[in-house]
């Protein structure tokens, strides 16, 4: 019997793929546990150098399961972990990998929150995109107020989150949500773009560029400029700077190392 979600590592990407299709990928607690599972295996296997997170069937994931048994939920303990990277599903933000939300169908809920932690998002066209929270009398759960307002603007955030209302994929690109592709051809074309990534771009240096990325956000330009800086300092003497220089001069794809533990 095939798990609720499913691992793939193929030319140095890892597939992660939301597998109850039946339950249009609906989430589960069991479900969060295994892709933090995975995620962490990826981000420690070298073989690996992107990492595409995608759905089964027709649907990325319609949010959470709300047919089957409900736990009482508890308040977050005195000690929770407070970092930035360390919270439910912002530790997506720490993986020093980039992540691709391959958005197949329905995103809504805790999954729009998931694929909004992703690095790169491609959305199929025909999707829906709902935050839904409101609608279900809850606020905007797992950091999406921080998120959204980020990535399309105040007045869209509030919009999105206000009313719950589901957008399509076309509108869900213009306000900056991901990229539009063609449905006829969705997994083969995202895969295209990661494995662009894969071949082409150090993983050292997209670990770096990731950090800088989020990392800066809360930082003073000043800051960032200087730590970029040290950060190109280390490049320097590297073997993938040798390399993408010999590789670029011999007119050949690059063969950098990946990273992991």
């Amino acid at each position: 019997m095939a798990g609720e979600i499913l691992f793939d590592l193929t030319d140095k990407i890892a597939t992660i793929t939301l597998n109850r299709p039946d339950k249009l990928n609906a989430w589960t607690p069991s479900m969060e546990e295994l892709l933090r599972e995975f995620i962490d295996l990826a981000a420690r296997t070298a073989e690996a150098h992107v990492i595409v997170l995608t759905g089964a069937g027709k649907a990325f994931c319609a949010g959470a399961d709300l047919s089957g048994p409900r736990s009482k939920r508890e308040p977050p303990p005195a000690d929770a972990p407070t970092g930035d990277f360390e919270q439910r599903y912002s530790y997506l933000l720490g993986v020093p990998k980039p992540i691709i939300a391959a958005i197949n169908g329905a995103a809504a809920g805790v999954g729009l929150a998931i694929a909004l932690y992703a690095d790169l998002r491609f959305i199929c066209e025909g999707s829906k995109i709902n935050t839904a929270f409101v609608r279900r009398g809850l606020i905007a759960e797992h950091g999406t107020s921080w998120l959204l307002p980020r990535l399309v603007g105040t007045m869209n955030a509030m919009d999105l989150l206000l009313t719950g209302k589901a957008i399509d994929a076309q509108r869900a690109c213009e306000i900056g949500l991901g990229y539009l592709l063609p449905a006829e051809r969705f997994q083969e074309a995202v895969r295209e773009r990661a494995e662009e990534l894969a071949t082409w771009s150090s993983p050292r240096a997209m670990a770096v560029i990731k950090r800088q990325i989020y990392e800066d956000l809360s930082r003073p330009l000043g800051q960032a400029v200087v730590n970029a800086d040290r950060e190109q300092f280390k490049c320097f003497g590297s073997d993938d700077l040798q390399e993408g220089i010999s590789s670029f001069l011999e007119k050949r794809p690059p063969r950098f190392r990946g990273i992991g533990q």
